[in-house]
């Protein structure tokens, strides 16, 4: 079994600095991923279940989630712009197969 390597302590003051704002960045970063993922998933369960207005409801709160993930740097704007797309399209074809 393999064993992570131990990290050494950084020796320069700002390299310690360096270490303790990665932490709390990997951390934001952490929350908000998992953030988005249940966002995400709260939308396609809705689309599932074919509730839709729930559907509507979960992918308005999504689109804002993923609009700050991709403001803030953690996925790619491009990412966020094609995620949302598909939602929206899973979305609309619930909308029309009950109209």
């Amino acid at each position: 079994m393999a064993t992570k390597p131990v990290k050494k302590n950084p020796r320069l003051a700002s390299g310690r600095k360096r270490a303790r704002q990665n932490i709390k960045l990997n951390a934001a970063n952490t929350s908000l991923r998992s953030k988005y993922r249940t966002f995400v998933k709260n939308v396609e369960k809705a689309v599932l279940a074919g509730d839709k207005d729930k559907a509507t409801a979960a992918f308005a709160a999504a689109q804002s989630v993923i609009d700050t993930i991709a403001d803030k740097g953690i996925f790619h704007k491009n990412k966020a712009a094609r995620d949302k797309s598909r939602l929206s399209a899973k979305v609309k074809a619930l909308s029309q197969a009950a109209a």
